[in-house]
């Protein structure tokens, strides 16, 4: 095999793994955020390295469920959520 084949196969295998690593990667917590925006109500959950990381990816979720515009999306992830609950895995 030629060097440069053998360069992209290593490269496409690290690439592999990274991929792999970072989407099994352990989250250290894991939040449930209710989100109301204009009169409706969604929850989801998410996990994170942290809270914060862990709350604000659960309301952009919530938030994906109930916007119809860019503009509903910057108002609903600006919003206070409904409710938050954390807990450490």
């Amino acid at each position: 095999m030629p060097k440069a084949g053998m360069v992209g196969v290593i490269f496409g295998v690290l690439i592999v793994g990274m991929v792999l690593y970072l989407s099994l990667s352990f989250d250290e917590v894991r939040c449930d955020v209710c989100v109301e925006y204009k009169g409706r109500t969604e929850c989801r959950t998410a996990g994170g390295a942290d809270t914060e990381t862990a709350s604000r990816t659960a309301r952009d979720n919530a938030c994906a469920f109930l916007i119809s515009s860019k503009t509903d999306a910057f108002l609903c992830g600006q919003g206070a959520p409904k409710s938050v609950s954390c807990q450490s895995q």
